[in-house]
């Protein structure tokens, strides 16, 4: 009988990998204006360039997971997130335009970020673990923990070494994805789809029903999750009354936190729980959040309510992952480089509409998060008529019986 133990801490330090590759140049653009002189459209292109790239690569995923093989594709996935983070070192002071090399190094290392986004979760829901969920959620779990550490970690090592030696910082987090590659050389990874089965085509995916709303969802919690998350710092600044650079530490990270506690709990106390109704019950929650912070005018209420959303949004991301694996049967890799991908979407779509909103009411940011608590609702919904589902679906099996 093979170990996975191994397997499953690779795969949460994968995660601690991606929040790296999302959240450590961030802390840097104000740097790269004045060491470089790159200007704010710029930057914003790394932004974008970044997350453009991500969902490209989560959609050609569907195309050479399966015939390279998971292990070449994970382990090829910390190779991009290694040599890219090491490139920011170098490739700036190397080229003649510092952005060109700042820019390469951001899409070098996005491909490895897409890749790990598709791969780790269809990796710890095919290991036999004794119950998925809690698996699942405490692995997503570590990418909030890993947003965390960049900051705290980050911010320690600027202070006492200054923050003109970020080169060194980015070589030594280059080496938790170099490190992390050799490990997934040797442990073992259980089949996607089980032996003698054969996973679900596109067309089959697309006809089932269940798999339309399981994309709803993940744009939904998407967009839960990132509609108030992009204004946490902002909030911050206005309960607090801390300068804009103490706001960013607080608003955000009081927000992984608060999500981290969230997939942590499911993750140890998950079997005692129904999953349905946890993820119904956190879509509840988070609807009040967005009520408070909307309908509130007293700051402190608001920032109290970022905090909550953080909290219930912990779980609609793993939990949609877990309940797809759950009711579709072989959808492989293709169905969770879907779910990647309408999740993304939605990471998108949600903090656009809060800003649309909010500027067309007078730049009532109030306003505009107010419009976002149209996710929650759709999230609980489509968790609804889920259940209802599965259980029609039950009631058929038993009368055939």
């Amino acid at each position: 009988m093979k170990n996975y133990q191994k397997t499953l801490y690779a795969c949460f330090t994968g995660y601690i990998v991606q929040a790296i590759l999302n959240n450590f140049i961030p802390l840097l653009f104000l740097t790269f204006r004045s060491q470089y002189g790159i200007s704010l459209t710029q930057i914003s292109l790394l932004i974008s360039g970044n997350f453009l790239l991500q969902l490209a690569v989560d959609f050609a995923a569907i195309f050479f997971v399966d015939r390279i093989g998971y292990r070449v594709s994970i382990v090829l996935a910390h190779l991009f997130a290694f040599i890219g983070l090491g490139s920011l070192a170098i490739l700036p002071n190397l080229l003649p335009d510092p952005f060109i090399g700042l820019l390469l190094s951001v899409l070098i290392y996005a491909i490895g970020g897409g890749l790990l986004e598709v791969l780790v979760s269809p990796i710890v829901e095919a290991c036999p673990t004794d119950n998925k969920e809690k698996a699942m959620s405490l692995l997503h779990s570590f990418y909030c923990w890993g947003y965390v550490a960049v900051v705290l970690v980050s911010t320690i090592f600027f202070a006492i070494f200054g923050i003109a030696n970020w080169p060194i910082l980015a070589v030594l987090w280059a080496l938790i994805p170099l490190a992390n590659m050799f490990i997934f050389t040797k442990v073992p990874l259980a089949p996607v789809v089980p032996e003698g089965e054969v996973s679900l085509s596109n067309r089959q995916l697309f006809g089932l029903k269940s798999f339309w709303l399981f994309l709803v969802m993940m744009v939904a919690a998407g967009a839960s999750e990132q509609s108030i998350s992009q204004w946490a710092s902002t909030f911050a600044e206005q309960a607090l009354g801390v300068s804009k650079a103490l706001g960013d530490l607080a608003g955000p990270m009081l927000f992984a936190i608060m999500m981290g506690l969230s997939r942590l709990l499911y993750g140890k106390y998950g079997e005692k729980l129904q999953l349905n109704k946890f993820m119904q019950a956190s879509g509840f929650l988070c609807l009040a959040a967005y009520l408070l912070v909307g309908l509130s005018g007293n700051p402190l209420f608001g920032f109290i309510g970022c905090a909550l959303s953080g909290f219930s949004v912990g779980i609609l991301w793993p939990g949609t992952f877990s309940l797809s694996s759950k009711y579709i049967r072989n959808g492989g890799t293709a169905m969770f480089a879907y779910l990647a991908l309408a999740g993304d979407l939605g990471c998108s779509i949600g903090p656009a509409l809060v800003g649309t909103v909010a500027q067309n009411s007078g730049n009532s940011l109030q306003m505009g998060i107010l419009s976002g608590s149209i996710f929650p609702i759709m999230l609980v919904a489509c968790v609804f008529l889920v259940g209802v589902m599965n259980r029609r679906r039950a009631g058929v099996v038993l009368k055939k019986v």
